[in-house]
This record gives structure tokens, C-alpha cells and sequence, in this order.
């Protein structure tokens, strides 16, 4: 049986897909030249830019080249398109961008916050960062990708407070709060799951489809990928590991968190960890730092153990303010060495990774948008 010939307009939805995604890889291009990188003719490139500039979104810049041969018009994707706001939720503050379809910041909005500010001040700073964002923008907010360093309930959007949660944000909302600044979706989840994304697409496990990425910092988290996917469970609470029992400083059993409470690595009046005070320890050369060193690495390594239990990983990485140190990683790779199913462990090769995983979901989601705009009606 012969299989039915795509519609002429399934076609032309193709072929104006492959112009418009050509167009937000590069500032700008003539239509020899995407006809060069998308491989499709020439005549039928010159018909889909044609097609996109009565739609409005494709531009002639006024720019024609120079030199010899025919002289060519250079076009652009249209300015009024909109962007995407990008936000990172943290202890220190709200970081909140407004980025367009060719991942460039078109502005940035920074707001410094306690760590007890509390839901309120949370909710304002996002808000406040978001309607400067819009006010400053050529065209909509059209989009927005939150991380926070809370965990996120996969079927709101809302931050989920745990018992000893360090940062007390309480039932945040993003997308209640940014719903009449942002025009579409709100996307929001766990900054660890968006640093583990950011490590699989341009960090240090590129290609690698099965890992898991363990965050130490002031708060503790995990992220599982899988397939390449990362693993958020049925209410977005997997890697939620503060309460995962390992061995303690004396090698009973404790939660993960209270190890740090154990060791007198809390912050005064909170369930934070002490980064500074623990990044002193990991330097410090005496006997005492190095007991520590090892209680750390034990802790660690327990909770390791019941991810690659569990998630069956490739090869585990660690990032976070004190998590990829030259030492601990050396010392949690000792310890797996030694336990049944032992894993190479590496460092996290990006800094602000999860501002990075959070802009690159961004730029994707903005691109669809864009796209879906050409031809409405059609699906392929």
C-alpha cells in the first residue's frame, strides 16, 4: 500500500520550521545562506521567507551584502517576538533574565534576600524582577523557567516546604505570582535538577545518559538522569536526600541531614550547612579536620550507596559550594571504590549551572513558541 504524500501545507510548515530554527542559531542570514545550512533550494527558501515576513515573524534588516556577485538581503527573526524570563530562586536573592529565541540576556534584574526573608519577600522580588523585566522588553514575556532551591510539586509549580528545610519560603507560588506579567507557561523546578541538565547538555557528562548529581552546598539535594531524562517522581520530590538515613560522625545511623549537626557544621539558628566553616575544615591539615574529612565521607558515601542502589548510574558527579572540593571528591571516590557497586565520581565543571540548565530550557520552549506561531492549525 502507498503510503499518502504530505500535505502542500504540512510542507510548508517544514520547511518554514527549518527557517525560523536557522534564524535563531545565527543574527542574521540571506536566503542563499539558509539555503546552505538548512539544505533546502534556494527558491524554496526564498517562498518560506516570504510566507514568514507577511506573518511578522521574519525581518528584512535594511543590511544587503557587499562585494562581488549578487547583491543579497539579510534577514533576521522579528524584534517584536517577545523573550523568556529566566529566574533563580536562592538563598542570597532573585536572579531573573529576560532572554530572547537566540539565548541572548536582554536584560537582568537582581534582588538580594536572607535566607529567613521568607515567602513573602520571595513572592515580591520575583514579581517586582519580573514586571522591570517586561516593562524594559520588545515585545512579551512570553514564557517564564523558575528554579528554586526548594523542592517543587510537579503538578503546581508551587515550592513544597520539608521538615528542616533551611530556606523558609514556605508554599511559594511562581506561577500565581508571575501570571499577570508572563503571557504562557510557567515552568518551574528544583535548581539541582536544572544543574544535573545543564551538566548532561554542556558539562562534564556530555553523552552520558545515566547519572546522578549530588548538590552540597547550604541545603543538600540530588538529581536523577535516566535515559537522559531527568527523574522527578510522582509529586517532583525525587532526590529530596536530607532525610536519608547513612552513617553518622560515631557510624550510627542518622539522617543526612543531622550528620552536619553531629559534626557542629550548622550555621547558628539554623539547619543550613556552614560552608565557610566546612571549607576551612577541608583546608585545614591537623588531625581533628581530618577526622572530619573522613565522617564526611562516609556520610556521602552511604548516601551515594542508596542511589546507585536504586538509579543504577553510570558515574556519579558532585557540585555545590563545597561539594566538588579537590579533597572530598578524592575522598568520596575512595570510599565507592571500596563499596559493591562502585562508580567514578567527578567534580561539576559549571558554576551558576542552574541558571544555565533553566536559560537553555528557556531558549527551547521560546523556539517552539515561535514556531507554533507560523502555522497554528498545524501539527507535525
Amino acid at each position: 500500500m502507498t503510503a499518502p504524500k504530505p500535505s502542500l501545507e504540512l510542507l510548508r510548515g517544514l520547511t518554514d520550521e527549518n527557517v525560523l530554527r536557522v534564524l535563531m542559531a545565527h543574527d542574521r542570514l540571506t536566503r542563499a545562506e539558509i539555503a546552505t545550512r538548512t539544505g533546502i533550494s534556494k527558491p524554496t527558501v526564498s517562498e518560506s521567507v516570504q510566507r514568514l515576513e507577511r506573518a511578522r515573524l521574519v525581518v528584512d534588516t535594511g543590511e544587503r551584502t557587499t562585494g562581488r556577485g549578487r547583491v543579497g538581503s539579510y534577514y533576521a527573526l522579528a524584534p517584536h517576538l517577545g523573550t523568556a524570563l529566566v529566574a533563580s530562586i536562592t538563598p542570597n536573592g532573585v536572579v531573573a533574565e529576560a532572554v530572547d529565541a537566540l539565548g541572548r540576556v536582554r536584560g537582568e534584574v537582581r534582588t538580594a534576600l536572607h535566607a529567613d526573608a521568607g515567602q513573602e519577600a520571595a513572592a515580591e522580588a520575583l514579581g517586582a524582577a519580573a514586571v522591570r523585566l517586561a516593562d524594559g522588553a520588545d515585545g512579551p514575556l512570553r514564557l517564564a523557567v523558575v528554579s528554586a532551591a526548594d523542592p517543587v510539586d510537579r503538578a503546581t509549580g508551587r515550592l513544597v516546604h520539608l521538615p528542616d528545610a533551611p530556606f523558609l519560603v514556605g508554599a511559594l507560588d511562581p506561577p500565581a505570582v508571575l501570571a499577570g506579567t508572563v503571557t504562557g507557561p510557567v515552568l518551574v523546578d528544583n535548581d539541582v535538577n536544572w544543574a544535573a541538565r545543564a551538566e548532561y547538555e554542556r558539562g562534564c557528562v556530555q553523552g552520558v545518559d545515566d547519572f546522578v548529581y549530588l548538590h552540597l552546598g547550604e541545603g543538600l539535594g540530588c538529581a536523577v538522569v535516566n535515559d537522559g531524562v531527568v527523574r522527578r517522581g510522582h509529586s517532583g520530590l525525587v532526590g529530596e536526600i536530607a532525610h536519608l538515613y547513612t552513617a553518622g560522625p560515631d557510624g550510627r545511623a542518622m539522617a543526612f541531614t543531622e550528620v552536619f549537626a553531629a559534626l557542629d557544621l550548622r550555621r547558628p539558628s539554623s539547619t543550613a550547612v556552614d560552608v565557610p566553616k566546612l571549607l576551612e575544615i577541608l583546608e585545614a591539615p591537623d588531625a581533628d579536620a581530618e577526622r572530619v574529612r573522613v565522617a564526611l565521607a562516609r556520610a556521602i558515601g552511604g548516601v551515594l550507596s542508596a542511589a546507585l542502589s536504586f538509579a543504577d548510574p553510570r558515574t556519579a558527579v558532585v557540585g555545590g559550594a563545597w561539594g566538588s572540593h579537590p579533597r572530598l571528591i578524592g575522598a568520596i571516590g575512595e570510599h565507592l571504590a571500596r563499596s559493591p557497586r562502585p562508580v567514578p565520581v567527578s567534580a561539576a565543571a559549571l558554576t551558576l549551572s542552574e541558571l544555565t540548565g533553566a536559560r537553555a530550557r528557556a531558549v527551547e520552549e521560546l523556539g517552539s513558541l515561535i514556531v507554533r506561531t507560523a502555522h497554528p492549525a498545524t501539527q507535525w
